[in-house]
Order: C-alpha cells, then structure tokens, then sequence
C-alpha cells in the first residue's frame, strides 16, 4: 500500500547533513518526495511510496544524522498522490 508523510523536525537539524542523510535514506528505499530547510530552523519533507518503507524512512528521521539532535519530529499523513518521480533537496 502506498502512502504519504509530511514531517518537519525541530531541534539540531540545519548544518548537520540532514538534508543529504534523508536524500541518500529516500533514494536507497526507493520513496519519492522531497526534503528542505525552513526559515524557523527546522526541516520539512514529504515522503511517498510502499508503507513499510515509508516508516523506515520516518524512523530515521527521528534520529537524524549523527551531528543532528532531533528534539521534535511531527508527522502528519495524506493522501497518496503520485506526483513526484523521484527524491530530492527543495530549496
């Protein structure tokens, strides 16, 4: 089954790789989508693709690379779209 997650992590996220580690993380699990800094100091990204491997991307996420100090990752699902062919760093 295919799924949608939008999560956004607080804490130390921004400088340490983040970014790069979820993008190496994505396309190794095959998930689309897309990973990005926001003004506020977080990281926002949107993730799409088979459940499980959905999670495991997520699962990462709540730890971070290893200079990252993730304090706070809120996730929120969607909807499957589709819409985006493969993962890679908005800016």
């Amino acid at each position: 089954m295919k799924v949608r997650m939008h999560v956004v992590a607080q804490g130390r996220v921004q400088g340490v790789f983040f970014r790069q580690f979820t993008l190496s993380r994505a396309l190794r699990l095959g998930i689309s989508g897309w990973v990005r800094n926001l003004p506020d100091g977080t990281v926002e990204a949107l993730f799409e693709g088979e459940e499980e491997a959905v999670q495991a991307l997520v699962d990462c996420c709540r730890n971070g690379p290893p200079a990252a100090r993730v304090e706070e990752l809120n996730i929120r699902a969607g909807s499957y779209t589709g819409e985006y062919d493969t993962f890679t760093i908005a800016y």
